[in-house]
C-alpha cells in the first residue's frame, strides 16, 4: 500500500480539480470517501479515472439529518475537501468552524477558481479563465493566432488539483505534530501563478518577451519546438544545452555556420527553416530510430493510443490494466511504500452499508 495507508479522507463530490486531487490521495493509499448526490444514487462510469479506488456513499445535504450523520463521519477522518463556491458548505453546517470544533485535528481543503475571499470569489469560472489572469493563457501559441488554451492542464490539475493533494499532506503533516488543524485554501488562479514562477522571473530578469513565440521556451528558437514529418506527423526537438544541439545538428546532417551561434535570437526564424525543411525528409519512425540512443532531446509526438504502446512506457509499466480498462499509473512511485490502483470506479452510492457499519452512521438518516 501507498505511503498514505491510514489516512481516512472525504471526498465531497464534484468535477475536475477536486476528483483529481482525490485520485492522487486514493493512489497513494488514503482511504477516500466519496459523497455524492442522492440523485446520482446507482450510476456507474468505471471509464471515470479520478473516481478509482474511492468508496462511495449518497447523501441529501440538504436534509438535517443526513448532515448530523456526515459531521459524526467528519469527527472520525483525517482530511475532508470540497469545490463548492464560497459559503455553500456554511449554509450546509458543513463549514471549516462547525467542523473543526467537532474535529480539532481536522484538515479541511477547499478548491475554487477564484479563492474564499477577493472580488471575484464567488464568480463562475473554468480552467480558461483563471489561467487568463496567471499570464500563463496569454503565454501559449504562434505569435500571429490567438492564445491557445492547453487543455485544462494548468488551472484544473497543475495548479488546481496538484497543488490541493500538496497543500493536504503538508496540513496533515502540521497536524500530526501538533494536533492542529486548519483550512488550505487552494485558488486555481493562485496555484496558475504558481506555475508561472520561472517565467516571472525570466521577465523581472529582462529574459522574456510577453509577445507570443518570441523566447526560448515557447516555440521561438529553433532548437526547441515541434516539426511536422514526412508522414504528417510531428517529432518534438528540446535541444537547449550546446552538448544536445551539437548531437542534433550531427544526427541532422547540418553543417552551416550559421547553426554555430546558437543564441543568436534574429537568426532562429531562418534556422527553422532549414530544420522545417530536412525534418520533412523522413518519416517520424525514421526520425525516432535516428535519435534513438542519443542526447539530442529528440522524441515522437504521440497521441494518447500510441503513448499506450510506446516501449518506454510499456517498460516503466507507466499504464495499468484493471479489467480491461488500460489507464495511467499511480504516480510517483516509492521506493518501500508502493502505490496501488486498488479497483475501477465504483457503482456510486455502493458502499453506504458496509460505511455506516464501520463508522457508526444512520443508514436511514443519510438515505432519506
Amino acid at each position: 500500500m501507498g505511503p498514505l495507508k491510514g489516512i481516512k479522507v472525504i471526498e465531497f463530490s464534484g468535477i475536475g480539480p477536486g476528483p483529481f486531487c482525490g485520485m492522487l490521495l486514493a493512489d497513494l493509499g488514503a482511504d477516500v470517501i466519496r459523497i455524492s448526490r442522492k440523485d446520482a444514487e446507482g450510476m456507474e462510469n468505471k471509464f471515470d479515472i479520478h473516481n478509482r479506488s474511492k468508496r462511495t456513499i449518497v447523501a441529501d445535504l440538504k436534509n438535517k439529518k443526513s448532515v448530523d450523520e456526515i459531521l459524526k463521519l467528519i469527527s472520525q477522518v483525517d482530511v475532508i475537501f470540497e469545490g463548492f463556491r464560497p459559503g455553500v458548505m456554511e449554509k450546509l453546517g458543513l463549514g471549516p468552524d462547525v467542523c473543526l470544533e467537532i474535529n480539532p485535528k481536522l484538515v479541511y481543503g477547499r478548491m475554487t477558481g477564484w479563492g474564499q475571499d477577493g472580488p471575484m470569489s464567488k464568480m463562475a469560472g473554468h480552467d480558461i479563465n483563471y489561467i487568463s489572469l496567471s499570464g500563463a493563457l496569454n503565454a501559449i501559441g504562434r505569435k500571429d493566432s490567438n492564445p491557445i488554451p492547453p487543455l485544462n492542464l494548468i488551472g484544473d490539475y497543475g495548479g488546481g488539483g496538484m497543488h490541493l493533494a500538496f497543500g493536504i499532506v503538508s496540513g496533515l503533516i502540521h497536524s500530526i505534530r501538533t494536533g492542529e488543524g486548519q483550512v488550505v485554501d487552494s485558488a486555481m488562479v493562485d496555484g496558475s501563478l504558481s506555475l508561472m514562477s520561472f517565467f516571472y522571473s525570466l521577465k523581472e530578469m529582462g529574459h522574456w518577451d510577453d509577445k507570443r513565440e518570441s523566447n526560448l521556451l515557447d516555440g521561438y528558437a529553433h532548437f526547441y519546438d515541434t516539426y511536422e514529418c514526412k508522414d504528417n506527423k510531428y517529432i518534438a526537438i528540446g535541444s537547449i544545452e550546446p552538448q544536445f544541439y551539437s548531437e542534433l545538428l550531427d544526427k541532422l546532417g547540418i553543417d552551416d555556420e550559421r547553426f554555430l551561434d546558437q543564441y543568436n535570437k534574429k537568426l532562429w526564424p531562418e534556422l527553422k527553416q532549414v530544420i522545417a525543411s530536412k525534418i520533412m525528409q523522413k518519416t517520424r519512425l525514421e526520425w525516432q530510430d535516428i535519435f534513438s540512443d542519443t542526447d539530442a532531446c529528440v522524441t515522437p509526438v504521440l497521441d494518447m493510443s500510441e503513448a499506450q504502446e510506446n516501449i518506454h512506457n510499456l517498460k516503466r509499466n507507466a499504464f495499468t490494466n484493471i479489467d480491461g480498462f488500460n489507464q495511467p499509473s499511480a504516480s510517483p512511485r516509492f521506493s518501500k511504500t508502493k502505490p496501488e490502483i486498488k479497483y475501477n470506479a465504483k457503482k456510486v452510492g455502493i458502499d453506504l452499508d458496509d460505511i455506516c457499519n464501520e463508522f457508526g452512521l444512520s443508514k436511514e438518516a443519510l438515505s432519506n
